[in-house]
């Protein structure tokens, strides 16, 4: 028992809880904010996320039972729901690093809502069972979300980050190239003779 609260109490754990717990954070507040502020705060907390379960030490389960879930089919809607609204024409995305992929030769479209609220489900039922401070099942809790991070919402989280990426970065560029268009196209200057002369 010594060993395992040691290990539910080493410095990576206590990070990756931090950061967990920002993430559910950001998700939860009740406000709307603009999709660009959303967008470069998730591209920012996504990464270290990553990074933080990726230092997690090894656990191995103590007990068969199921731990409680937090997470109920109507928060978890209200989550998408809300990012839904946020990402609007930006949610949908194709990713090609998807079990389906196997059996077809196109993309796959998802929604970076949806995978956002996934990840968050997960993340969530974990910071809920470790809130209560019991270490067998802070343990356990830890294990699971450990191995659902190896089998599940680690690879969302990565095509996620591609496609809030794209979404950032190609959204900037289409605005200025529209900007460019807009500033030389108004008809008062004839741009082929301003540079002809």
């Amino acid at each position: 028992m010594k060993k395992e609260s040691q290990t539910i109490f080493d410095k990576n754990v206590i990070e990756f809880v931090t950061v967990a717990a920002e993430y559910c954070a950001f998700l939860e507040r009740p406000d709307l904010i603009e999709r660009k502020e959303f967008i470069d705060k998730t591209l920012k907390i996504l990464p270290l996320l990553y990074l933080k379960a990726t230092l997690l030490p090894t656990f191995e389960q103590l007990n068969d039972e199921p731990l409680e879930n937090y997470v109920t089919e109507d928060l978890y809607e209200a989550i998408r729901s809300k990012l839904a609204t946020i990402l609007a024409d930006k949610d949908d995305y194709l990713d090609v690093f998807v079990e389906d992929m196997r059996y077809s030769d196109q993309p796959i479209g998802k929604n970076i809502s949806e995978d956002l609220a996934d990840i968050y489900q997960d993340i969530r039922d974990f910071i809920f069972i470790f809130q209560l401070g019991m270490n067998e099942t802070m343990n356990d809790a830890l294990f699971i979300c450990q191995e659902n991070f190896k089998q599940l919402w680690g690879q969302k989280l990565v095509n996620t980050l591609r496609a809030l990426h794209d979404v950032k970065y190609n959204a900037e560029q289409d605005s200025e190239e529209e900007f460019d268009e807009n500033e030389y196209n108004d008809g008062d200057v004839d741009f082929d003779d301003q540079f002809l002369e």
